[in-house]
């Protein structure tokens, strides 16, 4: 079986991952970064460097995940914040 993310967000050819993590304090969640393209040979590939006009797509890409994250758990993020007690 294979580890899937929970969420994908893709905008052009960047992909945001968001991914569930367990550890001893609860679950949590990670958002990882790609860039799709094709090879020589016309195989879909993914990289994890971006150009400088993928920016804006990693940008726009990263607050889709934000957002999700926050739609998830509001509360769970907030006590991340310094400053934030919950």
């Amino acid at each position: 079986m294979t580890n899937r993310p929970v969420k994908e967000f893709k905008v052009g050819r960047v992909r945001a991952a968001v991914w569930s993590n367990e550890s001893e304090e609860g679950p949590w969640h990670s958002v990882t970064f790609s860039r799709l393209y094709k090879d020589k040979d016309g195989n879909w590939k993914d990289s994890t460097s971006f150009s400088r006009d993928d920016l804006p797509l990693l940008m726009k890409a990263a607050d889709q995940a934000h957002t999700f994250l926050y739609q998830e758990n509001p509360a769970a993020e907030a006590q991340d914040e310094p400053g934030v007690s919950g």
